[in-house]
C-alpha cells in the first residue's frame, strides 16, 4: 500500500468519526461575543476611572 494511499484512508477514515461525533464542543461565536462585552465594560470603566481622577486632581489647590 503506497503512503498516498494509506493516508487518503487514514483521512477519510478521521473526518467520518468526527462527523458522526455530534458535540464538538461550542461555537466560536458565543466566545467572541462575551470577549467583545469584557472589553466593552473594561473600556467603560477605565474612561470612568480616568474622568474621575482628571476631576480629583483639577480639584487640588495649586501652592501660591
Amino acid at each position: 500500500m503506497s503512503v498516498l494511499t494509506y493516508l487518503h484512508v487514514v483521512a477519510t477514515t478521521r473526518l467520518t468519526e468526527l462527523r458522526r461525533d455530534g458535540e464538538r464542543g461550542d461555537s466560536p461565536v458565543p466566545t467572541a461575543v462575551i470577549i467583545f462585552g469584557l472589553v466593552a465594560a473594561a473600556l467603560a470603566v477605565t474612561v470612568l476611572v480616568k474622568s474621575r481622577a482628571e476631576n480629583w486632581m483639577n480639584a487640588v489647590p495649586t501652592a501660591p
